[in-house]
């Protein structure tokens, strides 16, 4: 593309001689298309950014109450054999690692009038993701001087009026012949060590935690017997390849299912997130896009003469439409930059003062996380610069059909 024509297209843009002339507006407009382009641009990366935020959050947060893969009883009842079920596992290459967990439902009392169901889990530590969310006290499972501890939600602590150090008792009614009406209740009473807050309100009001051999006892649990076991992947994109391979070694009524499978409601709710915003969102940029086409039109007939005087000196109707293609082509290049450089920068400012709140109880975190990707800056830039070259044909081709004579008599 020839030099001339870059340096006319960024003359008209710049238009420095436009409000001294009389063609303010024209240069008003000029701006607004670009305006229009960068908000389309910084609208479009925040929203992607936001959607790849919740879904890194959501994700991590349940990854935290379970494991990549779930291993469980289809008929409600603990998996018995438990020893053997482990080696199982542990013989699939892409595990990493083997969690046994206690899970049952049983009352949570600090009083005679506050009392609470609650679903505790036998667990030979805090998970981390839970230990990473304490807020007030620590992880441990045990008090310093050895009393049993348990790690509650803060939901649950506010709801109860509990704090660290109060004293809990865990009532279960689980015995061994579960179907028989008459089991006798055991209590169980517990330190209040930990208070954790993960923003997963359901969640933050029912998981308790507490060591597995006391939960073993608490619920009447075998030696060889565990709710489920919570298995880690090397690679959690292996997730669906071990579940097939664990489905031939583990025998009926012992299953397995990825932690998507288990929480599909809430994946499903972040993949309809990931879905609709960005085509909503898109529609700006497309709307922007378009204008442009319009404002380039208007610079056509406020530029006719100049380009009727380009075309006596000699420059061919191809150099002519060449020239609005390249005006196109800045005013897109302008504006995503400028875009781009708008959405870093409203980024990195809720990244670093979370200015924009939310409310817990809807999205399941206090404020809009921020995932940036280098790839969505590329393919968005490219995307948008691509379309502002198509939609700068149309003027390039008016631009090109005009009689040079009468442009130049133009009045």
């Amino acid at each position: 593309m020839k030099t001339f024509q870059r340096f006319v297209a960024l003359r008209y843009i710049r238009d420095r001689g436009a409000r001294r002339e009389g063609r303010a507006f024209v240069r008003f407009v000029t701006l607004v298309g670009i305006g229009g382009v960068a908000v389309g641009v910084a609208a479009l990366i925040l929203a992607l950014s936001i959607v790849h935020g919740f879904s890194s959050q959501i994700e991590a947060k349940i990854l935290g109450f379970g494991a990549d893969i779930q291993v469980e009883s289809q008929v409600d009842r603990p998996i018995t054999g438990a020893s053997g079920v482990r080696n199982a596992i542990l013989e699939v290459e892409e595990v990493a690692q083997v969690r046994p967990v206690l899970q049952e439902f049983v009352l949570f009392r600090r009083s005679g009038q506050e009392i609470d169901g609650v679903l505790l889990n036998g667990v030979g530590e805090v998970p981390g993701f839970i230990a990473s969310a304490v807020v007030e006290g620590r992880a441990g499972l045990s008090t310093n001087d050895g009393q049993n501890a348990v790690v509650i939600g803060r939901t649950l602590a506010q709801k109860t009026g509990i704090s660290v150090g109060d004293k809990v008792v865990l009532i279960s009614f689980r015995g061994e012949d579960e179907a028989s009406p008459s089991t006798r209740p055991r209590f169980k009473q517990f330190r209040v060590g930990g208070i954790y807050q993960t923003s997963l309100a359901n969640f933050d009001e029912t998981f308790v935690y507490a060591k597995i051999e006391v939960a073993r006892s608490l619920l009447s649990y075998s030696e060889d017997e565990v709710s489920r076991f919570d298995v880690d992947l090397v690679d959690e994109a292996s997730a669906e390849s071990v579940v097939l391979e664990l489905g031939t070694r583990l025998a009926f009524p012992v299953m397995s299912r990825t932690i998507r499978e288990v929480y599909r409601s809430l994946f499903a709710w972040v993949n309809l997130q990931e879905s609709i915003i960005p085509v909503v969102i898109g529609f700006i940029v497309l709307v922007a896009i378009f204008n442009m086409g319009g404002i380039l039109l208007m610079l056509v007939i406020e530029k006719s003469k100049s380009l009727g005087i380009l075309t006596s000196l000699g420059a061919s109707r191809k150099d002519v439409r060449d020239l609005v293609i390249v005006l196109g082509l800045a005013i897109g290049v302008i504006g995503v930059v400028v875009g781009e450089l708008l959405a870093l920068g409203l980024a990195l400012i809720q990244q670093r003062f979370q200015v924009i709140p939310l409310p817990p109880d809807a999205y399941y975190m206090t404020t809009a996380p921020i995932e940036l990707n280098p790839v969505d800056f590329v393919v968005i830039g490219f995307a948008t610069v691509l379309l502002c070259v198509t939609f700068a044909y149309i003027p390039a081709r008016v631009a090109a059909s005009m009689d040079p004579i009468r442009v130049i008599r133009f009045r």
